[in-house]
């Protein structure tokens, strides 16, 4: 694309990238940050050239870890700090410091880097990516793993660590470039005062600004405010030569405890996450391909280096300081090996302030790159050749087997929110009944309201029926919550005790009809509660109580009566779509016709 190319071609580049490529790597479990990674990738220069100049978006992408650092400092709050304190500053502190150490040693002994040069490359490699790693633990499910845990807390300290280290990158720059004092003393005069007039003015400013606004009760006012205060607190730092990240995330630590917290972070969610894809999508457009290409050697071999330091890091770490299992420690390596989107931050800004040249900075960049297009892969490969150990079944008390009872009137399969509801009438009734579950916990929960009759048993199998006393039951209610295992179940028992009436859990309409199939009588899970729920509807919306339960009678008698219709064509998909177009039809018709009954009867009156 050109380089007069319009700010409204570029956005339609930019996203359509997004929207093709980002669902298809989620779709092969890559994650929505590696497919912004591979979007930057095609569209930038060294692909198809659509974006022709990456740094045109640069400022624009980097609003985008300035909200991100904005809803860290809101989600740090002091208490949450202080119970996590020790896994936070302790683990975190322990990874961040030892990880640096280490790299930086290596860039400074083994690659001739110099010491400010060393310090920066070995603190930022250290870092790992929040979103990548949460996104990762979030779509295997493992956040509350132990495992997960330990991981959130550290990339909370790396969070938090980032902000001094940001800042900390001109002043190693300077310190190369500009060895007199006392511009450094000024400098960091101007730090402290434009960090202390963010502190001063958010405590005593930014409550009340918020409190106006909100009584002005505009959403798009209440949106531009939240905007103005992060944009204009980051502009602010910005002036005086420090990032913009720490004049955001200072915002967001200011507001924590704010009642305004969740608002604020509801508004800004949408701009971050968009910002924060186009800022992954121009460190894609950034990644040097032809180093790839020219130094394949190189490139894969630093990315491996990378893994191979911090991966056995970590899991010491973990190991040791996290008390985490062998699989669990590993695990946790694997989650935070890669570079993270903070080391582009602080790269970037070291190649600006001189520390870099252009060639170490786009090998770093495509480093971090691979480093995170490996992760997932390495994740798969670990979860299977290391199957988790399954976790043991617990033991069932013999009183639970023991089914025991008087005569039973009914017997209920599945004790679950339906079959609690049904046991509970049935026993204020004085109705015997026995109930039978597969669940231990379900059944220790039920018996500690009571000496409720409920056993351990799985209702597919006849003796567990016999054991039961279903022949000398009237009533056999099955409330699991599997429709296949209702289905089965009931086929079971029409078998085994042809006169049995049976009443049954269906999920939809489908399985009604295979129910009826066996003579039992189909419960629809929600159809009641929603009749409820639109009669209530009704009624908010002007209708009397009589005529909005006159509705919902009429609605019951016609779906019912459709329902039996459909039965008999409930295998031809096309017949019973025909059927529920003119049933539709015909229930409109109805209810037009009780309106004007209504109204001639208002009119006679």
């Amino acid at each position: 694309m050109p380089h007069e190319e319009s700010l409204l071609g570029a956005a339609v580049v930019f996203l359509l990238a997004a929207v093709l490529i980002v669902p298809l790597a989620k779709r092969l479990q890559l994650g929505a940050v590696l497919g912004y990674l591979f979007a930057g990738v095609i569209i930038g220069p060294s692909v198809l050239g659509l974006i022709g100049n990456p740094q045109s978006v640069s400022h624009i992408s980097e609003l985008g870890v300035v909200l991100l650092l904005f809803i860290i400092g809101l989600e740090l709050s002091p208490k949450r700090l202080w119970v996590m304190r020790k896994a936070v500053f302790g683990v975190g502190l322990a990874q961040v410091l030892l990880t640096g150490l280490v790299i930086g040693s290596v860039a400074l002994l083994a690659f001739g880097q110099p010491l400010n040069s060393a310090v920066v490359l070995g603190l930022g490699l250290a870092l790992s990516s929040t979103a990548f790693g949460l996104q990762s633990l979030a779509e295997r499910k493992e956040l509350n793993a132990p495992h997960g845990r330990l991981a959130f807390a550290i990339l909370l300290f790396q969070d938090i660590a980032a902000i001094p280290l940001i800042a900390m990158v001109p002043l190693l720059a300077g310190a190369t470039h500009e060895p007199g004092t006392s511009d450094g003393l000024t400098h960091g005069l101007r730090v402290l005062g434009s960090i202390a007039i963010v502190v001063v003015g958010g405590r005593y400013l930014l409550r009340p600004v918020f409190r106006a606004v909100a009584k002005t009760k505009l959403q798009e006012v209440s949106t531009a405010t939240a905007l103005l205060v992060v944009i204009g607190t980051a502009w602010l730092m910005d002036l005086v030569g420090v990032s913009m990240a720490l004049g955001a995330f200072l915002a967001g630590l200011l507001l924590a405890d704010s009642e305004y917290r969740h608002e604020l972070e509801a508004q800004i969610e949408p701009f971050k996450g968009l910002l924060l894809g186009l800022f992954f999508i121009s460190v894609g457009m950034g990644a040097n391909l032809s180093l790839l290409i020219n130094t394949p050697v190189t490139v894969i071999g630093l990315t491996l280096l990378l893994v191979a330091i911090k991966l056995p890091l970590l899991f010491f770490i973990g190991r040791l300081a996290g008390g985490l299992g062998r699989q669990s420690a590993l695990r946790l390596g694997l989650v935070l090996a890669a570079g993270g989107e903070f080391a582009f931050v602080v790269f970037q800004i070291g190649r600006d302030q001189g520390l870099f040249d252009a060639s170490l900075y786009d090998t770093l960049v495509l480093t971090i790159t691979l480093s995170m297009a490996m992760t997932p892969l390495l994740l798969l490969a670990i979860s299977r050749l290391i199957k988790p150990k399954p976790v043991p079944a617990r033991e069932v008390p013999d009183e639970y087997r023991a089914i025991d009872g008087d005569t039973p009137r009914v017997v209920i399969a599945g004790m679950g929110r339906m079959g609690q509801i049904v046991s509970r009438i049935l026993r204020a009734q004085n109705v015997p009944f026995i109930a039978l579950d597969t669940s231990v916990e379900t059944i220790e929960f039920t018996r500690s309201f009571g000496n409720v009759p409920v056993f351990y048993g799985d209702p597919l199998r006849p003796e567990i029926l016999r054991a039961a006393k279903v022949d000398q039951a009237e009533y056999f209610v099955i409330a699991t919550d599997d429709p296949d295992t209702n289905i089965k179940t009931a086929e079971l028992v029409r078998k085994l005790y042809p006169h049995m009436k049976i009443i049954a859990r269906a999920r939809n309409r489908q399985h009604v009809h295979r129910l009826m199939d066996l003579d039992a009588q189909a419960i629809r899970e929600t159809f009641y509660s929603s009749l409820e729920m639109s009669r209530r509807t009704l009624v908010g919306l002007g209708l009397s109580e009589e005529q909005a339960k006159a509705r919902i009678d009429r609605f019951k008698r016609h779906d019912e009566q459709v329902l039996n219709a459909q039965h008999l064509v409930y295998d031809d998909e096309a017949k019973v779509m025909q059927t529920a177009v003119e049933a539709r039809a015909e229930l409109a018709q109805l209810f037009e016709a009780d309106r004007r009954e209504e109204e001639d009867a208002q009119l006679s009156s």
